[in-house]
Formats: structure tokens, C-alpha cells, sequence
């Protein structure tokens, strides 16, 4: 068994008490515990505060961004160790743990290169605007760090990409973190804390993890702290309800669990270039971390007169995924991540079923231990008053087939999610796209359009670029991150400065224009 622990104040440090168990999800054996009782967590939101803030706001981006990519080579140095432990504690194919790992290693990278790219400066300057008749008055807003601490609170998904992905924004904000992952799979993000400390680049007290619960660290942040928080959506709604967001306007971003969306086109035939990209999509998308994705697809919208096709290509495809032993090679879809997963996957499943959804494929998992559950393609041929498949979310490789009339009729199916993530659209009859896009964009964060044109080119929907923005309205916890220079801002504030315009030039000569 190992102990996990927390870096708090510079050091090492494992908590008393009753401890939290994690089990490796394949063999269900307890693997390492985790506690944070008797930990100081107010002291190290202060220690944060007077030690990390000021170091990181002495910085420039650019010297932030140097900071960055050490980390980043740090992971690399690292990776196949970390891609090991992934599969060993997270229940992970090595392909899902590529899809983790490498996804913090590329997205620190990235960010260092905006460091670079904004440069020997402190601050973001927004185009002066003249104010009064006179030529001299102006007004200009200008972005600077909040003095507080960032306290990010991650998933269990993506405990590698979850935590360097949110540590990358902050630091090159100017901003110190805290983070803490969720304790199921805590024991791979407390391996890349580890490569992140031993990298032995970044000022005291600019980062900090937690290894359990965040016990009163919630309730000690003040109206320059920040919370970020990936999860469901029922915990979202708690915590903007805690003592910091309500009493003292902490500022939050949720990023939740969405009903994401995936629309075939009327135009596109079976067999088609766009057809076949469409089918590889889905199929991954509900079977790539064993669909324990944010990001997955979870209702599948397609022109009724091909849905019988449809259903027949995606059961045979979903028929043919390596279910087992995620350390086999011959395996594509690993257990889910814990126990309770499990359970609500089975209860969720039932669910859509009561609510007027059929399954359509399904097949038994042999494996005699494990967290293990099948690809399940569910069908509802009467999608309007099928209400749970809009509502619930059954998280794991589950969505469910529903059929179209109209692009009218699709677009309020869609809608009927109250928010997303993301939605992929298959077309290319422009006039079409652009109703239907135009139709969902106001529910979503993202939309990714595949045509004939880049059919054998675009990103998968469930990939999450950092020069891109991530987040969603509704459901999908309303919040935005990343998106290159526009993910600083959350941690950093705008203010308005009305004064000479030369004096506005010569204070802020050195800050990068926006």
C-alpha cells in the first residue's frame, strides 16, 4: 500500500486519521491511501499568498513560460513511467494513458510558447479609446494578476491532463495554485507533482497539491482567490454555493459533464468519406477512456431514413472493441475508474431505458474482476418525450441513437441537452450547416464540423486543444478555459485606466498589446 501525499509549505507531508482507499480498477485490489487530516490547508493558501504570489508577479510572461516548458520536459522525461502508472491505478489502455499524459506534457508546452510570444512584460494591454474632446484623455483597460491563490479541483478522468492543463494557464497568469485531484486517481497525479517539484524550477509556494479532501481549504478563500473546478454538475452547483463564491465573490469556472452531441447530416450517404469519419468519431468517443470523458459523445442524432444503417454500422464496429486487462495490447476499453462508476453506469443505463430508450447492442464483459462494463448503444425512436436521455448522463461508453425529420426538429433535440461541450456535425450542404450550427452554437462551447474537404483531417470531438476554448453553457457548468490568451483571464483582472494618453503609453510601454 502506498501513502499518498500532499506538498504543502515546500515540503512532503501525509495526513492522519482515517484514510481514503484507492483500488485499481481492473483487479479491485487496494493499491494506496490518501488523507489530509491533521494538514494545515489555510496555511498553505497563505503560504501561497505571501511566497508563490509575489515570485510569479515579479515575472514576466516570459520568464513564467521558461518555467513552463522545464515543466513539460520534466513530464516527457518521465512519460513512460507515467503512462505505466496510468494503467496500473487508473485502469487505462496505454492509448488512453498516451491520451492523458500527453495531454498535460503538450498543453504546458503550449502555453510556455504564448510566454514566449507575449514577453518581457507583466501585463495585458486592451486598445486605448479616447474619452473626452480633448485628443489627451483617454481610457484604456489593462490585465493584471489577482493577488490571490488558484485553487483547482480536478476530476478523476484525467488526473495527469486535468492538472497540467490548469497549472499551465495559472502559472503564465502570474497566479499561484493549489491543486487537487480527485482522490480515486490521485496516485498519477501525485507522480507528476512529484516530476513537477523535482524539476526544482518554480519559486516557493507557486505550486501546491493535496492528496484527499480539501477539507475547510474551501471555505478560507478570499475575494482575490480563484476555484476552478472540473466535475459533475451537481458538485459545481455546491460549491458556487460555498462560503468564498457567496459571502466574499470568489471567482469560480465550472467545467461539468455535458449531453454531447453528435449530427449526421441529411446530405451524407452511407459509405460516404464523411459517413465513415462519422462512425469512427462516435465509436470513439463512447469508447476512448472507457467513455469516462467530459467531452464524450453521448446522443447520436441521424436522418431517420438511415438510422436502421446507422444502428446496424455502430453495433458492428462497437462488437468488435478488445474489452479486458488494460495492460494486454490486444485490449482497447479498460474498466471503468471505480466501484461507484460501475454502479451508476448499470442504474444510469436502466434509467434511459424506463424513460423510452431500447438497447439496442450490448454483450456480457468475462472478465472475472474489475470495474468492467460494454460499449451499450441505446435506441429511441421517440426522441422528444425520451426526457432522461437528455437529462442524464450515464458516464462510461453509453449513448444513445435518435432519429430526425428536420434540421428544425434536430436542432431543438439538440437544445433539449441544455448545454454542452461540445457537438460534432457531419455535412456539407452549406445552407444546411449553417442552420443547423447557428441553431446549436448558443448551447455549446465548441462545434467541430467535418465535410468531404477534411474528412481525413479533423480533430477527433473529443479532443481538447488549448489554443481553443473548453467550457460550455448550461449543464456544462458555463464556464470557459484555456483558448490560448483568453484562458488568462480568468485569473487576472481588468481594470480601466482614464488618464493622459502618454502617460497611459509610457506606464504600460512594455506591456503586450492585445
Amino acid at each position: 500500500m502506498i501513502t499518498l501525499k500532499s506538498y504543502l509549505r515546500g515540503e512532503w507531508v501525509a495526513g492522519t486519521g482515517r484514510a481514503t482507499t484507492l483500488v485499481n480498477p481492473t483487479t479491485e485490489e487496494p493499491i494506496a491511501e490518501a488523507s489530509t487530516q491533521g494538514l494545515d490547508l489555510g496555511a498553505a493558501l497563505e503560504f501561497a499568498r505571501t511566497k508563490g504570489g509575489p515570485a510569479l508577479r515579479a515575472a514576466t510572461f516570459a520568464q513564467r513560460g521558461a518555467w513552463l516548458d522545464a515543466i513539460s520536459k520534466a513530464l516527457h522525461a518521465r512519460r513512460d513511467a507515467l503512462l505505466d502508472e496510468s494503467i496500473a491505478s487508473c485502469g487505462t489502455t496505454r492509448s488512453d494513458a498516451k491520451f492523458d499524459v500527453d495531454g498535460a506534457i503538450g498543453t504546458l508546452a503550449y502555453y510556455a510558447g504564448l510566454g514566449k510570444k507575449l514577453g518581457e512584460t507583466t501585463t495585458i494591454l486592451e486598445p486605448a479609446e479616447q474619452l473626452t474632446k480633448s485628443a489627451r484623455f483617454f481610457g484604456a483597460h489593462v490585465w493584471t494578476p489577482r493577488e490571490g491563490v488558484a485553487v483547482h479541483v480536478n476530476a478523476f478522468n484525467f488526473p495527469a491532463w486535468g492538472l497540467g492543463e490548469k497549472l499551465a494557464v495559472a502559472l503564465l497568469a502570474g497566479v499561484p495554485v493549489i491543486s487537487k485531484p480527485a482522490t480515486s486517481t490521485a496516485l498519477l497525479a501525485m507522480r507528476v507533482a512529484e516530476a513537477i517539484v523535482d524539476a526544482n524550477v518554480l519559486p516557493p509556494g507557486a505550486f501546491q497539491f493535496v492528496a484527499g479532501s480539501t477539507g475547510d481549504l474551501l471555505d478560507k478563500l478570499g475575494p482575490q482567490d480563484v476555484l476552478a473546478f472540473t466535475g459533475s454538475a451537481d458538485t459545481g452547483a455546491k460549491l458556487r454555493g460555498g462560503k468564498g463564491p457567496v459571502e466574499r465573490s470568489v471567482r469560480v469556472n465550472v467545467e461539468a459533464d455535458s449531453l454531447n452531441s453528435a449530427v449526421l447530416g441529411p446530405d451524407i450517404e452511407p459509405g460516404s468519406d464523411v459517413y465513415a469519419t462519422f462512425l469512427r468519431d462516435v465509436v470513439r468517443e463512447m469508447t476512448q477512456k472507457t467513455g469516462q470523458k467530459c467531452t464524450a459523445t453521448r446522443r447520436i442524432f441521424v436522418p431517420a431514413a438511415v438510422i436502421d444503417r446507422v444502428q446496424e454500422d455502430l453495433a458492428e464496429q462497437l462488437g468488435a472493441i478488445k474489452i479486458g486487462d488494460p495492460a494486454r495490447d490486444e485490449v482497447r476499453m479498460g474498466p471503468l475508474a471505480t466501484k461507484q462508476q460501475h454502479e451508476d453506469f448499470r442504474s444510469g443505463v436502466a434509467k434511459l431505458v424506463a424513460s423510452g430508450a431500447r438497447v439496442v447492442h450490448t454483450r456480457e464483459v468475462s472478465e472475472p474482476k474489475g470495474y468492467f462494463v460494454a460499449p451499450t448503444l441505446l435506441r429511441a425512436d421517440a426522441p422528444a418525450s425520451a426526457t432522461a436521455v437528455h437529462a442524464h448522463e450515464v458516464f462510461g461508453p453509453c449513448a444513445t441513437l435518435m432519429p430526425y425529420a428536420e434540421i428544425a426538429e434536430c436542432v431543438k433535440l439538440v437544445a433539449m441537452g441544455e448545454g454542452g461541450l461540445v457537438a460534432s456535425v457531419y455535412g456539407d450542404d452549406r445552407a444546411l450547416l449553417r442552420e443547423l450550427v447557428l441553431g446549436i452554437a448558443p448551447w455549446h462551447g465548441r462545434v467541430v464540423i467535418a465535410s468531404s474537404k477534411v474528412a481525413d483531417q479533423s480533430i477527433a470531438p473529443g479532443m481538447v486543444l488549448p489554443s481553443c476554448v473548453h467550457g460550455g453553457p448550461g449543464r456544462a457548468g458555463g464556464g470557459e478555459e484555456l483558448g490560448g490568451e483568453r484562458g488568462l483571464r480568468f485569473y487576472m483582472q481588468r481594470t480601466s485606466i482614464q488618464a493622459d494618453r502618454a502617460l497611459i503609453d509610457k506606464m504600460f510601454e512594455q506591456a503586450k498589446p492585445e
